[in-house]
This record gives structure tokens, C-alpha cells and sequence, in this order.
């Protein structure tokens, strides 16, 4: 190797590194807030409860809604999983706007830290959020009588496909941050477009059983790709996970991109 290709090596590594280390230092900190507050987990864990507890057992007498080989209730659980981590992360915005107004976000904003490595830690701490419901939901779910694939290589791709989704929706939260701008502008557009997702997925029905136009919206929709992975990997139905991953990486890889170039919006 070349002395100028060890330069230019080099110079790409150091910048891997101070990627790496900003990204870690800011899911450091929001992962010690969660630490501190640990009754926001157990709030968030009353809806999904409701959700498996009344619709999946009342919806699980009607038949054609999930295949032959699971109940209702198990082809429910990763729909209302990903609901979960939608809702967690598309609010996630709000701290941001809430750090801005409070001052926090000027001082990060000056530490020698990439902008998008604050979007992505930021989306690593959502996801992290997003695991600890998950584990809550399938225990719920578990209780009610519902079984998984419980193998290393089964949860080992449930987490991959929660982290990817969670970093798609926060990814999308911060970039709709930076436009709304104010947080009651910005819960507003935050309610308007998470019910949508979600019933304009398959979180609930299989694809076959929609009208065509909104099977078409449901293939777009990030949150059928999570439902279909989770699927998949928590109960060995037929999916095209390569193709979900790729979706779901690719996408969060370019909402990290765009985010970190809208931040100075926020200033």
C-alpha cells in the first residue's frame, strides 16, 4: 500500500470512528433518561395489552383472518408489535423539539459529534425502547396462549427487523421535526399519519383480503415490511425477509442521511 493510500485509509478510518463514537455517545444518554424514567415503558405497554387481550381474542373467533397453521392471536402479536415500535419511534421527534426549546440541543449540536450520527444514535435509543416493548408484548402475548420460534436465529433477526423499523420511523419523526418545527404542530402531523400506517398495513389482515388500491398503499407502507419480517421469524410464515431487511435498512440509511442535512433547521 501506498504511502497516499494509507492517508486516504487512514483519514476514512478516523472518520468511521468519530461517526461511531458520536453515534454511541448520544444513545448512551437517551438510554440513561429511559433508566431514570422506566414508568414510560410500563405506560406504553397498556395499549398493546388491550389490543391482544380484547381484539385478538374476539377477532380470533372469525375465520380466514390468519393462515391455517397459527391462531389469530400469534398472526396478531407482530402486527401490534410493530405498531409499537411505529408509535414509539414517530414520536420521538418531540424530545428534539423539546431539547431546542430547553437549550440542550444548541449544546450538542456544537460538540464535535456528525449530524447524522446524533439522527442515527438518536434512532438507536428509539430502538432500544422499541426492544424492551417488544420483549413485553411477545411475554403478553406468550401469557395468552400464543407460541413462538424461541431459537437464537429466530430473535436474532426479530431484533434486526425492530431495530431497522425503529430507525426508519424515528428517522422519519426527526426529518418531520426539523420541518414542523413546534411541538404542537408536529404532534399534530404525528397523530394524522400513524393510524394510517397502521391500517394501511398488514398488521392486522393479510394482504389478500384488502380492496386493490389499498393492497397497493400496503406495499409501500414501511411498517407491512416489519409486520412480514416479525412474521417470518417469530412464527415461520412465508416471506421474502432478504427483500423486508434490505427495504428497511435501505430506507433508514437514507432518512439518517437527510436528517442530518435538515438538523440546522432546528438551530
Amino acid at each position: 500500500m501506498t504511502c497516499a493510500a494509507r492517508a486516504v485509509f487512514s483519514a476514512a478510518w478516523a472518520r468511521v470512528e468519530e461517526f461511531t463514537a458520536g453515534t454511541l455517545a448520544v444513545a448512551e444518554m437517551e438510554a440513561r433518561r429511559l433508566r431514570h424514567d422506566p414508568v414510560e415503558v410500563a405506560t406504553r405497554a397498556l395499549q398493546p395489552l388491550l389490543w391482544l387481550a380484547v381484539f385478538g381474542q374476539v377477532f380470533g373467533q372469525l375465520r380466514g383472518l390468519a393462515p391455517g397453521n397459527v391462531s389469530y392471536l400469534e398472526y396478531l402479536t407482530p402486527g401490534i408489535l410493530s405498531q409499537s415500535v411505529v408509535f414509539i419511534s414517530i414520536f420521538f421527534g418531540v424530545s428534539v423539539l423539546w431539547e431546542r426549546d430547553s437549550g440542550t440541543f444548541q449544546k450538542l449540536m456544537v460538540a464535535p459529534i456528525p449530524r447524522s450520527a446524533f439522527v442515527l444514535g438518536k434512532a438507536l435509543s428509539a430502538s432500544l425502547r422499541a426492544l424492551i416493548q417488544a420483549g413485553i408484548i411477545i411475554l403478553i402475548a406468550a401469557l395468552l396462549g400464543a407460541s413462538f420460534r424461541w431459537h437464537i436465529g429466530a430473535l436474532l433477526g426479530a431484533w434486526v427487523t425492530i431495530t431497522a423499523g425503529a430507525c426508519v420511523f424515528s428517522g422519519l419523526s426527526l426529518l418531520l421535526a426539523c420541518w414542523m418545527r413546534t411541538r404542537e404542530r408536529f404532534m399534530g402531523i404525528g397523530q394524522v399519519i400513524t393510524m394510517p400506517l397502521f391500517f394501511a398495513s398488514n398488521a392486522l389482515y393479510p394482504l389478500e383480503l384488502m380492496p386493490p388500491w389499498l393492497r397497493t398503499v400496503a406495499l409501500v407502507n414501511p411498517m407491512s415490511y416489519i409486520v412480514e419480517s416479525l412474521r417470518a421469524f417469530l412464527l415461520g410464515l412465508p416471506a421474502n425477509v432478504g427483500r423486508d431487511l434490505t427495504f428497511l435498512v435501505a430506507f433508514a440509511l437514507l432518512l439518517t442521511v437527510l436528517g442530518g442535512t435538515q438538523l440546522h433547521r432546528l438551530a
